[in-house]
């Protein structure tokens, strides 16, 4: 059941999927309509797996979808990578790296210490 205390993790990806509609709005308003879709979709996802995984129905169900998340993670990285790399597209804000990079390491850190508990 889920807890209503603090969580870290539920508040990081939630922060960051505000971020990425903001972003998505600007590649939308330029006219990159598959990538802005692209982005908003697995950048707002992984938070809704992370809050999913709060009410797991076992530990297995849990690990699940934090990995789940973190590939959802990891393609959103893919995606900002490609948007700063292109010269034809915008380029994101630094801090949107900064907070997937953190995102990836909490969650590789959350499935590690739960496949050893």
């Amino acid at each position: 059941m889920r807890s209503d205390k603090e969580n870290i993790i539920v508040n990081k990806t939630f922060g960051f999927a505000l971020h990425i509609i903001e972003f998505s709005e600007i590649l939308y308003k330029n006219h990159r309509f598959s990538l802005a879709n692209q982005i908003f979709k697995s950048g707002t996802s992984i938070g809704a797996n992370v809050r999913e995984a709060q009410n797991a129905e076992s530990k297995a169900d849990f690990i699940h979808k934090i990995k789940i998340a973190a590939k959802e993670a990891d393609e959103t990285e893919y995606w900002l990578l490609l948007c700063s790399q292109s010269p034809h597209l915008d380029s994101p804000d630094e801090k949107l790296f900064f907070e997937i990079k953190e995102i990836l390491l909490i969650l590789s850190k959350i499935l590690s210490t739960s496949k050893i508990k």
